[in-house]
């Protein structure tokens, strides 16, 4: 009974990971590209500025990519996947808006989540 149960449930997860991230992490995702993309913000990665948009634009192929490969489970997944840090230099990316510091990626990202949400 326990061996049908386990491979029923195997079964189940499979094909939910073959069916790619939930509408709502996907959604989600789409949201969060566009505040960057229309943010005033700079994104630094590895040591160069560039603009909000062309930022968005990158971060979207790294998204595309490693949501062909499974990767992507959530949106905080995406977030710490592929808009924390560099995936070739390991370097933290940064965002920087109007003449405020620059804050890690990471929290910015996390907390434009945490305002979609609200």
């Amino acid at each position: 009974m326990n061996a049908k149960f386990f491979l029923i449930a195997l079964l189940l997860s499979s094909s939910a990971s073959a069916q790619g991230v939930s509408p709502a992490t996907t959604r989600e995702v789409g949201q969060l590209f566009k505040v960057l993309a229309q943010s005033n913000c700079e994104f630094s990665r590895n040591g160069s500025w560039y603009a909000a948009p062309k930022a968005s634009e990158h971060l979207q192929r790294k998204y595309d990519y490693l949501q062909k490969k499974g990767l992507v489970t959530s949106t905080e997944s995406f977030i710490e996947l592929a808009a924390t840090k560099s995936s070739m230099s390991g370097t933290p990316y940064q965002v920087r808006c109007g003449n405020a510091a620059p804050v890690s990626s990471q929290s910015w990202f996390t907390g434009k989540l945490r305002e979609l949400r609200n």
